[in-house]
């Protein structure tokens, strides 16, 4: 079979991670002499490599982040109360194989939503599905669904995925309404799920949420 049918039946079947890398394979094969075993490996893990990066795409597209935050992009050399051993327990994602809630307590300008969304986007990499939203956001979605009569859709959306972010709770005081809302979908997600709040309330209710990671940032620079 030439190169060229090759390339075309790569492309017909939708083989795009082999198809892109097919040329230099081929030409690292024949000048290093390799096997053709060792040809297909390459291939099959460029493939492989291809399809991993597509859906790790799409779950950050789906994830709607505000920012594009990661942990490599963190300052540690700026003045914040946060620790290495805090970031790195985050990074480890153990809290959320433990199904455990993170919360980040501080005031304004100390980063909590960045550190949110660098996690949540981290756990994208790591091929979990995460949804990040303000909570003011998360307020106006409840009203729209309660008003079209799709609330227990768009709460069963909100208990699918592995990591949910709410951004900013406390902004204001939720009705008694709105916190029976939160509830339920809190006790939904109780199983398994990792929920992930920022706040600037240091003595919210949420602080004594069982068994919650606390992440309470602060700038040492007065």
């Amino acid at each position: 079979m030439s190169t060229a049918i090759a390339k075309n039946l790569m492309a017909e079947m939708k083989l795009l991670g082999m198809l892109a890398t097919f040329d230099q394979a081929l030409t690292n094969a024949t000048r290093d002499q390799t096997g053709c075993s060792e040809f297909i490996d390459t291939l099959l893990q460029a493939e492989i490599d291809y399809r991993q990066k597509k859906k790790t795409g799409h779950r950050i597209k789906s994830a709607k982040f505000a920012m594009r935050a990661a942990f490599e992009d963190i300052d540690f050399t700026a003045s914040r109360s946060i620790t290495k051993a805090q970031i790195k327990d985050l990074y480890s994602l153990q809290w959320l194989n433990e199904g455990r809630p993170v919360l980040f307590i501080g005031q304004t300008g100390v980063g909590k939503t960045f550190f949110a969304q660098a996690v949540g986007l981290h756990a994208c990499a790591c091929g979990k599905s995460v949804l990040y939203m303000t909570v003011t956001t998360w307020l106006e979605n409840v009203a729209l669904a309660r008003s079209s009569g799709t609330y227990l859709r768009y709460r069963d959306k909100l208990v699918k995925p592995d990591v949910v972010i709410f951004d900013d709770m406390g902004m204001r005081k939720l009705t008694s309404t709105e916190a029976q809302d939160l509830c339920e979908i809190l006790e939904e997600r109780s199983s398994g799920k990792s929920t992930v709040f920022t706040t600037q309330l240091l003595r919210s209710a949420l602080r004594n949420s069982c068994n919650a990671l606390h992440i309470v940032m602060q700038s040492l620079v007065q």
